[in-house]
């Protein structure tokens, strides 16, 4: 087996603060993104073409981790207090304690695949491991955010837990068919995060020793730029949106950027 290598660095040279600044309107874009899937799934779970939802439901939480990244980094032009109010209402409604996934991910920034990053664990699985571990993740993130945050991670942890509960009672309490629906979709997509949230941009990352995987084309467009995950790892100041200029200035800035970059899935990757 290779050893690792040492982890890819900021370029210095390359300037980002234009891409920084994010407008009331591109806020709000940001804040609706995953409102559409999420009426369209529980429509659908209320129709007779309700085993379609699960596509929804699976876009609508592609949408919402997104949105759920972008406060985690400060990235959405709102106060701290309003990033937080977010991560709690998303907790709600994506059946998970966003607060550990919060602090999980500041330290996969920090400690990037090595032996401190819980988050990067996965990346250095093979594809069934981490399926079989997908459903312990979110209960690793929940403990390791316990033990290690202290009284304020452990208050927000605390709010989001009875954000799920309350979110949980009203669902039971409805008996509404479609939102039952949801929740067994929610619970399943919490199962698969650490599959399609960490692994697959990290595969493989550890022996390159590249900061992520970044796709180009339809399928990072498709899953709403959230693949651009190498970029993100060197840029985090930069809102999502954005990643595509970001690269581009890399590609044509940094000697050797374009040519070591790893795809995630290179059957759909286009270079240019």
């Amino acid at each position: 087996m290779c050893p690792p290598r040492a982890r890819e660095e900021t370029p210095r040279n390359v300037n980002c603060q234009d891409l920084l600044p994010v407008t009331h309107r591109q806020c709000w874009g940001e804040l609706t993104l995953p409102l559409p899937w999420l009426l369209f799934s529980w429509g659908l779970y209320a129709s007779p073409f309700w085993p379609a939802g699960a596509f929804a439901s699976f876009m609508f939480f592609l949408c919402a981790l997104r949105l759920n990244h972008e406060a985690i980094h400060g990235n959405l032009g709102l106060p701290r207090r309003g990033d937080i109010a977010l991560l709690h209402l998303l907790s709600a409604l994506m059946m998970g304690c966003n607060s550990s996934v919060a602090r999980s991910h500041m330290q996969h920034h920090r400690h990037a695949m090595g032996p401190k990053d819980l988050e990067g664990r996965c990346g250095h699985m093979s594809a069934a491991q981490v399926l079989r571990y997908g459903p312990r993740f979110p209960l690793d993130l929940i403990q390791y955010c316990w033990q290690g945050g202290g009284r304020k991670w452990r208050m927000r942890m605390m709010r989001d837990g009875l954000s799920v509960a309350l979110a949980l009672a009203l669902i039971l309490l409805s008996g509404f068919h479609f939102l039952l629906l949801h929740l067994a979709a929610m619970a399943l997509a919490q199962c698969l995060t650490a599959f399609f949230a960490v692994w697959i941009t990290h595969q493989g990352t550890a022996r390159t020793g590249l900061a992520g995987r970044s796709q180009r084309g339809v399928l990072a467009r498709a899953a709403y730029l959230m693949f651009y995950h190498r970029e993100h790892h060197l840029f985090p100041k930069v809102p999502v949106s954005r990643l595509p200029d970001l690269a581009a200035r890399l590609d044509a800035q940094v000697p050797g950027y374009a040519a070591a970059r790893q795809p995630v899935l290179p059957w759909f990757d286009r270079a240019t």
